[in-house]
């Protein structure tokens, strides 16, 4: 199977979500909160390093969970920045159900 090459603005998306990643860390090791995601350090590194821009849905949405993010939050602060002079619109304020967040033990 051939993968279609990413495009720039995919690219800038996945270095937006690692970054957003990396900050809500806060100071939390990068091992700490990929065991609570139940996935791998190097799975998490290579997000927030933007190597793997466009991870699996529920990997995001396991992580959001582990730094206690919404999903909503991460959708629009990963969105494609507006056109100059637009406002860019949350999810919710697109009409967007909520999206909910895994159930943790």
């Amino acid at each position: 199977m051939v993968r279609t090459p990413l495009t720039p603005e995919e690219r800038a998306r996945g270095e937006r979500l690692g970054r957003l990643l990396r900050e809500a860390r806060e100071g939390r090791s990068m091992v700490a909160v990929a065991a609570s995601a139940g996935i791998s350090a190097e799975t998490l590194r290579k997000i927030e390093t933007g190597r793997a821009p466009t991870p699996a849905f529920f990997t995001v949405a396991a992580l959001a969970g582990a730094l206690g993010l919404s999903m909503d939050d991460l959708l629009a602060r990963c969105a494609p920045e507006p056109a100059h002079g637009t406002a860019r619109l949350t999810p919710r304020e697109q009409g967007a159900a909520p999206t909910p967040l895994p159930l943790t033990a």
